[in-house]
């Protein structure tokens, strides 16, 4: 029988995973009301069928892929759907949203009777002739999601309790965006103290590998910044009891909102931070 997947939403992430899953045998649903004419085509090209709620909660899996600060209100969404259907479908939250936030969306999905996986998504999208990113998961459950492994997605259990896939991810994006957020604060620093021309110089002779990863994870961050920036907060939330790991984390998290503004706005600081990429 061919497997069901409902993959929620059709983002560049949830197409890149939903045209794997197709391409593998499955029959991939999603939902596009009220989404723009860019990710219907998007959808559209990675084989997507779109469907309504209803549909959507007879799948065999709903994988929920959107921004962090979406997480609870997708599961709030289709807490009725799930409870209608008289197949219930394996819900995995595979979003990058703290231990305290799944614990709260794991009891909205378990009213609906539907079963509920911990996962987290560590990797970018990737083309369909790589492996594609990691989906961790957690959970009693997290064995009936093996047969995902079998479509050409790339499964691992963290052999935990729910939660522990979101620790890893937030441990893993703390680690990560971290350093993405010093790397640019430094360079603005830099910048504004007339010594962004020595800095590099000195990054490229004793640290080049570094130079070469903020060169190319700077840029692809300008216009994930917004999201970013909830994420950390969640990852703060993550750091819970340590409130100076907290205090640290709402910073970066302060430092990316300026970011995404600055990056719909005059984009200043990121016309600094490539001029600081660029110089020579």
């Amino acid at each position: 029988m061919t497997t069901t997947v409902a993959v929620i939403a059709a983002g560049e992430m949830g197409c890149s995973i939903g045209e794997r899953l197709r391409r593998h045998g499955a029959r991939v649903l999603t939902s596009l009301a009220h989404r723009s004419a860019a990710t219907v085509e998007r959808a559209t090209r990675a084989g997507m069928i779109d469907a309504d709620d209803d549909a959507i909660a007879a799948a065999d899996f709903i994988l929920s892929i959107v921004p962090p600060k979406d997480a609870m209100a997708l599961a709030q969404r289709f807490q009725g759907p799930l409870r209608r259907s008289s197949k219930k479908a394996v819900y995995v939250d595979c979003n990058a949203v703290s231990v305290e936030t799944v614990a709260s969306i794991e009891k909205v999905v378990a009213v609906s009777g539907a079963r509920f996986v911990d996962g987290s998504i560590i990797g970018a999208p990737g083309r369909q002739d790589q492996t594609g990113p990691t989906f961790h998961l957690a959970g009693e459950m997290a064995a009936d999601v093996a047969t995902l492994a079998a479509l050409g997605l790339r499964v691992q259990s963290t052999g935990g309790p729910v939660g522990a896939a979101s620790a890893l991810k937030m441990a893993y994006a703390g680690f990560n965006k971290g350093l993405t957020a010093l790397a640019a604060a430094m360079a603005l620093a830099a910048t504004r103290a007339g010594a962004a021309n020595a800095l590099r110089e000195e990054l490229a002779y004793s640290q080049p590998q570094l130079l070469a990863h903020i060169g190319r994870s700077l840029p692809d961050m300008y216009p994930k910044a917004h999201r970013w920036e909830f994420e950390m907060r969640e990852v703060a939330a993550f750091a819970g009891e340590d409130l100076a790991t907290a205090q640290i984390l709402e910073g970066i998290a302060d430092l990316y909102l300026q970011l995404a503004k600055d990056w719909n706005a005059e984009r200043r600081d990121t016309r600094a931070i490539d001029d600081f990429l660029a110089a020579k």
